[in-house]
This record gives structure tokens, C-alpha cells and sequence, in this order.
């Protein structure tokens, strides 16, 4: 698993004050994606313990509310956003966001990647479309896009919206 950058702080993607690393590697070529250069699985470094101990460093900082995972497209390192997940969690209790272009349902009945959404807290889905844009959306740039809550709809075994949020 490859990953491009980590930010230690970052207020775009979530509540409050987070740190994200954006993992690189995807297939589903989305008309006007906006990390083309992610898309390539081969790009950026190699995840490894120097880059989990960073975020795990990063996430034990007061300030920091929550860890959030972007790409490419997290759910096509199932393997090695697994391990870290699991391995991050192991040392901070914060909330865990993760952005795909796959939907909920679709994950939720794959079993690496239902092994995800059972670490994870939140889950921005869906692909970016372009006529659906809206830039007064939180935390998404299409209508399409939900902000799920994680855990409730895996609960409830149907999708349960992330309240709070336009």
C-alpha cells in the first residue's frame, strides 16, 4: 500500500481539526477526479511504520479531533488500510472518516471491506459527479455523496445518515 501525503492538520475533510494521509491507488477512473495522480497504485511511498507511527504521533495531539482517510480510493488497499486501521486504534480512541467512491452497500457485503466499516466511524460515499455539484455541501462535493454513520447503519443493516451536516 502506497500513500501520497499525510497532513498532520487538516479542516476539509471532517469535523474540527483532523490528520489525513490520502492512500494512492484506484481503478475507477471518476470523470473529473481531482487526484488524478493518486490513481496510480505505485505512486507516492510505501506505508510503513515511520508513516504509522507520524499519524498515530499526529492523532495523540490534543488539538486533533480525528484521523480521516482519503485517495485514489482507500477500499483498493483493503489489506493494508486494514492493518493500519487496526494498528492506529490499537493507541487513539478518536473518530475514524474514510471517503470512497464505492457506495455502503456495496462494501458492507465485502468481506475485507466490511471489515473496514466495522473499524471505521463514518464513511463519506459515493462518487464525485460533476452536474451534481454543490460547494455548499459539508464535507462532500456532489449531491449524491452521504456522510454515514457507520456503525448505526451496520446496527440497523440499512444506511443511517450522519446528522449535522448539509
Amino acid at each position: 500500500m502506497n500513500y501520497a501525503q499525510i497532513r498532520k492538520y487538516d479542516v476539509a475533510n471532517g469535523p474540527g481539526i483532523r490528520t489525513t494521509f490520502f492512500l494512492t491507488g484506484c481503478d475507477r477512473n471518476c470523470p473529473n477526479c481531482f487526484n488524478t495522480d493518486y490513481m496510480n497504485f505505485k505512486y507516492g511511498k510505501k506505508w510503513d511504520e515511520k508513516a504509522e507511527r507520524e499519524v498515530i504521533s499526529y492523532l495523540k495531539l490534543d488539538q486533533v479531533e480525528g484521523l480521516t482517510v482519503l485517495g485514489g480510493e482507500p477500499f483498493e488497499n483493503p489489506i493494508g488500510l486494514l492493518k493500519a486501521l487496526r494498528n492506529i486504534k490499537k493507541e487513539v480512541d478518536k473518530p475514524i472518516w474514510v471517503y470512497s467512491g464505492f457506495v455502503f452497500e456495496n462494501l458492507a457485503n465485502m468481506g475485507k471491506s466490511r471489515e473496514i466499516l466495522e473499524e471505521i466511524d463514518v464513511l463519506v460515499d459515493g462518487e464525485f459527479i460533476e452536474e451534481l455539484k454543490d460547494l455548499r455541501l459539508s464535507f462532500r462535493g456532489s449531491s449524491n455523496q452521504r456522510i454515514i454513520d457507520v456503525r448505526k447503519s451496520l446496527e440497523n443493516n440499512k444506511v443511517i445518515l450522519l446528522t449535522g451536516y448539509k
